[in-house]
């Protein structure tokens, strides 16, 4: 019975007064303070950095109050030069805050080295997709005798023989010289007769 007394009093209705007029003034506050804490109406546009050095493109975030981070430069693509930007995030052109990091993508100083794999006595029909799958190119297919025909004998790179874990760069031309079948109308080459 007190607690219904106490709400009809005076005293109760002093304090959800001032119990009101302070969330008011905490929101207003709030709200005011998160306004100036998260820059909010600020907008600084992006460049654009594709096709700049890593030093040019940090120089340019750096004119803007924006940082850089260099988030792969694993994969090499022939369009751009090497160690130049590739993508970035935000794009260019999109608006940001003071202070964003920008990821940037570099490309790298050229294609990677891949390790040749063990395709001795191997199919041609296994050979060639195993070879194109690890970035490789098939050049001249060419046969010496022997009994297991489409077998592969010898990889070449360059005109040399090429010893299964040596490593080249992604995209080299590998020729393959394969078993005939003791098949008269294949090509053999000079100095294959060893």
């Amino acid at each position: 019975m007190n607690f219904f007394r106490f709400i009809f009093t005076k005293t109760f209705w002093i304090q959800v007064v001032i119990a009101a007029v302070v969330t008011v003034v905490l929101c207003f506050a709030y709200l005011f303070w998160l306004d100036w804490y998260t820059n909010h109406d600020q907008r600084i546009q992006v460049p654009n950095l594709e096709k700049l050095s890593y030093s040019d493109a940090k120089k340019q975030l750096e004119d803007l109050d924006l940082r850089s981070k260099i988030i792969d430069s694993s994969s090499f693509n022939p369009a751009y030069a090497p160690r130049t930007v590739i993508e970035q995030d935000p794009l260019a052109n999109k608006f940001v805050k003071e202070n964003r990091q920008i990821y940037i993508k570099l490309n790298a100083s050229g294609y990677g080295k891949v390790t040749v794999p063990n395709l001795i006595y191997k199919t041609k029909r296994q050979a060639i997709p195993t070879l194109e799958a690890l970035g490789f190119k098939i050049g001249e297919i060419t046969y010496k005798p022997n009994i297991a025909e489409n077998t592969v004998l010898e990889m070449r790179y360059k005109g040399e023989k090429l010893e299964p874990g040596t490593q080249l760069s992604k995209t080299s031309t590998i020729d393959l010289v394969l078993a005939d079948g003791n098949n008269p109308d294949a090509v053999v080459r000079p100095n294959d007769n060893e």
